[in-house]
């Protein structure tokens, strides 16, 4: 039986939906979401069988204005992902008008000859007219090969959006196993969600300047899994607030990652956390790559 598969970036500004579309197409969290943008700091692949297709979807950093090395990492993954794949999704807001950075992922686009499909996301949150205006705006930006209205947070129009990508699909071995959803390390998984907490428990600036290390993983004969994380901040009032009065949100912070890490690993979870001080991590590329931003 012939078997076909689908490389497909899903790319956008930060904060459109990437990561939760995503996570709605696999039909499982491979991919950290939070209300803050920048999220997503690297490629994320998240894989959907659907009979003998197999789409791969890649989940990019949000395209920003880099202020940081840490930032120039994140916007060189998403140009480099728009080459060498079969297909793109451009996730928008529901904005009658064509932004910047809108333009700027186009402009990529339109170099690179790679067709594109438009998805329009958090559609439960306009009137039908508005709708009409933003699906006016971008066709006459660029001639996309569908325009798909969605909302990821609900699962509409989610199963129409696979359809269409797999067009795209070309004859070919699958790149993946079945039953396996995502490339990520396990160690890598359990560093994302520690540092998805962070961003859901902290304000401002806090949570962008963190990362988070794995310094133990390893399986008790009870299968009780015994995992040492270090989270890294940039400055010593920060790792303050990381901890808390008391501790308490550093204790919040890992309670609700270990129940993620349990409900991802099937199996007990055994947390300790740390933090520490790395004053401007994020303009250090050794420290960058260190953390594996590479």
């Amino acid at each position: 039986m012939t078997t076909k598969t689908a490389m497909i970036t899903i790319t956008g500004r930060p904060n459109v939906g990437k990561s939760t579309l995503t996570n709605a197409m696999v039909g499982e969290k491979v991919a950290i979401v939070s209300n803050k943008p920048q999220t997503t700091r690297n490629r994320i692949c998240g894989v959907v069988n659907r009979g003998q297709t197999q789409l791969v979807f890649l989940d990019t950093p949000g395209f920003h204005k880099a202020r940081t090395r840490l930032g120039d990492y994140m916007v060189n993954v998403v140009q480099e992902s728009i080459a060498d794949v079969d297909a793109v999704v451009l996730v928008v807001e529901p904005i009658a008008n064509v932004g910047e950075q809108e333009q700027a992922l186009i402009a990529k686009i339109r170099t690179m000859a790679v067709p594109a499909i438009l998805a329009i996301n958090k559609i439960d949150t306009v009137e039908k007219d508005t709708l009409l205006a933003v699906i006016a705006a971008y066709s006459q930006a660029y001639s996309f090969e569908e325009i798909i209205p969605i909302s990821a947070k609900r699962n509409e129009g989610i199963d129409e959006l696979l359809t269409q990508c797999q067009r795209f699909a070309v004859e070919g071995p699958q790149l993946f196993p079945d039953g396996m959803v995502s490339d990520q390390p396990e160690r890598q998984v359990i560093a994302e969600i520690i540092r998805e907490k962070l961003l859901w428990c902290l304000d401002k600036e806090i949570p962008h300047g963190t990362a988070v290390e794995i310094t133990k993983f390893s399986e008790r004969e009870n299968e009780i899994l015994d995992i040492e994380a270090t989270i890294y901040c940039e400055k010593s009032s920060h790792k303050g607030i990381i901890i808390g009065k008391h501790g308490a949100m550093l204790k919040k912070i890992s309670t609700m990652a270990r129940e993620d890490c349990e409900r991802f690993m099937g199996a007990k979870v055994y947390l300790q956390t740390w933090v520490k001080v790395k004053e401007n991590w994020r303009d250090n590329l050794n420290l960058i790559r260190n953390f594996g931003y590479e």
